[in-house]
């Protein structure tokens, strides 16, 4: 499976955002991708998501599952965490795993992956700002997708967070998967691949 991104172009609000940026990532391989604000990183993401329609170039999946789109075989993280306050830690993950088609998903070994299998009853609106995005990377443990979509996943996260979440990306590139990451932060991955947005480049 190979992701090929070709002289891609993005618009937003009538405003060029980037033009000509291409790349190729694939099995076992990361990309980050960075820049200032404002420089497209996220909007990349949801392009390679189908979130948005690129103004020109093309993406395509080389591989893969022959009747998937690449959004059905990515799972997107943005950077909000996207949880519902007046459901417990396990039913956010139990929604999200049922959205996503994986309903049968027992959210307990995610939850105790992330350090929050003891709150797993707790209504999310008392989780930290921390906690709540350790939630939202659990829907990385519980919905198996070969491709990761990650919108700063450092976010929030102090440096037991930050570890836990080296080690869940060295996994999915270990057992043969790629990860899209815009960050403004390392992390802590071995010689990912750079795509740096704005400015001449």
């Amino acid at each position: 499976m190979r992701i090929r991104a070709s002289g891609l172009a993005c618009v937003r609000g009538g405003r060029e955002v980037f033009r000509d940026v291409s790349f190729v990532v694939g099995p076992g391989e990361a990309l980050l991708v960075t820049g200032p604000n404002g420089a497209g990183k996220s909007s990349l993401l949801r392009l390679v998501a189908g979130l948005l329609r690129p103004a020109g170039g093309r993406i395509e999946l080389e591989g893969g599952g022959p009747d998937l789109p690449l959004a059905e075989q990515a799972l997107y993280l943005g950077h909000l965490d996207a949880l519902k306050p007046a459901l417990s830690v396990r039913e956010n993950l139990a929604f999200w795993a049922q959205f996503l088609g994986n309903a049968a998903v027992n959210p307990e070994p995610a939850l105790a992956a992330v350090g929050l299998g003891a709150l797993a009853r707790i209504p999310a609106i008392y989780l930290s700002a921390g906690q709540r995005r350790r939630l939202a990377l659990a829907r990385l443990i519980a919905i198996k997708r070969s491709i990761w979509l990650l919108d700063e996943p450092t976010a929030a996260l102090d440096a037991a967070g930050r570890k836990m979440l080296a080690d869940l990306l060295r996994t999915q590139l270990s057992n043969g998967g790629i990860v899209l990451a815009a960050t403004h932060d390392p992390l802590g991955l071995e010689n990912p691949m750079e795509l740096r947005l704005g400015g001449n480049r």
